[in-house]
């Protein structure tokens, strides 16, 4: 049974959310909170598997929720659900920690599904984002990209990986499927899981958005 938070300043939108996930009968809310002062407190007080967070709210906004809840250790994943189909909303939330980012008119299977997936430790991004939210990182690099044939300087987060590990990492980090990366790199796609399994705790990325954060910061991929 997966727990669920709904952190919504509307009622009638945590009503809904509500209607929709206690319709499956692998769902169930445990707490909702108007704000994100309450979201933090819900979630120290009933640890959900994911907290379903509004960006705009009163007082304290989604983001700084987000970013708090993950700071205190929480095992709570977070999937963003807002109204605002904006940049700098999807890049901030994500590099607050949460899992997934999706806008209001998605499709309710969308929805269950990204519940699904963020709380199996997958991510997920609306698809209308995706691209954009990797070439914003073009905007946000602290600093130039090595001339042509410098050697890259070493990450310490990638010291560990091994070369197979690091080209998966880019790959991903490129926006490649599992069954893609399978299909080119000529692996199981079981072998795949494993990899990327061994990358994220060799890394210390929560999930694979993470993981392409990682991948951008440290200039295994650049924009285009």
């Amino acid at each position: 049974m997966t727990t669920v938070l709904i952190a919504d300043d509307q009622p009638m939108q945590r009503f809904g959310f509500r209607m929709l996930l206690e319709s499956q009968d692998d769902m169930t809310v445990v707490a909702e909170a108007a704000n994100g002062t309450e979201a933090v407190r819900q979630v120290a007080a009933h640890h959900p598997d994911v907290a379903l967070m509004d960006i705009r709210m009163p007082g304290l906004d989604g983001i700084e929720a987000t970013r708090r809840i993950i700071a205190a250790g929480a095992r709570t994943r977070v999937l963003m659900v807002t109204t605002f189909d904006l940049d700098e909303y999807a890049y901030e939330g994500l590099r607050a920690g949460a899992s997934g980012f999706l806008i209001k008119d998605a499709l309710p299977e969308e929805l269950l599904s990204g519940i699904r997936a963020v709380a199996g430790g997958d991510a997920v991004v609306a698809p209308s984002l995706t691209r954009r939210l990797l070439d914003a990182y073009a905007q946000h690099l602290p600093s130039a990209p090595p001339a042509p044939g410098a050697p890259a300087p070493t990450d310490p987060r990638l010291a560990n990986l091994t070369e197979r590990e690091r080209e998966i990492l880019t790959v991903v980090g490129q926006g490649w499927t599992n069954t893609e990366i399978a299909e080119r790199l000529h692996l199981a796609e079981s072998t795949v899981k494993t990899h990327i399994t061994r990358i994220l705790a060799k890394t210390g990325s929560r999930d694979r958005i993470q993981a392409v954060i990682l991948a951008y910061d440290t200039r295994l991929v650049t924009p285009s």
